[in-house]
């Protein structure tokens, strides 16, 4: 499986209820530093008002896609910055 396969398959198996703005809040929960990502499940159910179970699954899907994520927005830092 080449690059652009593993892109498809990542975007084709995302799970409906995880939104860009939901993957924007975790790029910038981990850019700021706030807590270790492993964590981040309470500050998305909190925020978004839903439930711990769908708040799991969602930073599951993030760290899942982050490398292949943030390759295609051209961000190569380890912080997730613009390069």
């Amino acid at each position: 499986m080449n690059e652009k396969d593993e892109c498809k398959t990542e975007e084709e198996s995302r799970p409906e209820f995880v939104t860009g703005e939901h993957l924007r809040f975790l790029d910038a929960l981990r850019g700021s530093g706030q807590t270790n990502m492993f964590g981040a499940a309470p500050y998305i159910a909190d925020l978004f008002d839903i439930p711990m179970p769908q708040a799991r699954k969602i930073l599951t899907y993030w760290m899942r896609t982050f490398t292949t994520r943030n390759r295609k927005s051209g961000n190569s830092n380890e912080e997730g910055e613009q390069s």
